[in-house]
């Protein structure tokens, strides 16, 4: 993709997002000065691992019972 001017982004909005979602990136301008830039967006999530803490964390037996009056 290259340099648009803003006339032109307006115009072919769905275009350009076509061309950022197959990875491309461009630039949008104003009077031939850029001001904003397209690049696609990834989505990327930490990998979970179920039991990674098991046996690290002690819950103490009393831990639900009633607190004092004086808390």
């Amino acid at each position: 993709m290259k340099c648009v001017n803003i006339y032109e982004a307006q115009t072919h909005l769905s275009r350009l997002l076509d061309e950022v979602s197959r990875g491309e990136e461009g630039t949008i301008a104003k009077s031939g000065k850029p001001i904003a830039r397209l690049v696609p967006v990834t989505l990327s999530r930490p990998i979970r691992t179920p039991g990674v803490l098991r046996g690290k964390i002690q819950i103490s037996d009393d831990f639900d019972a009633p607190l004092s009056d004086e808390v």
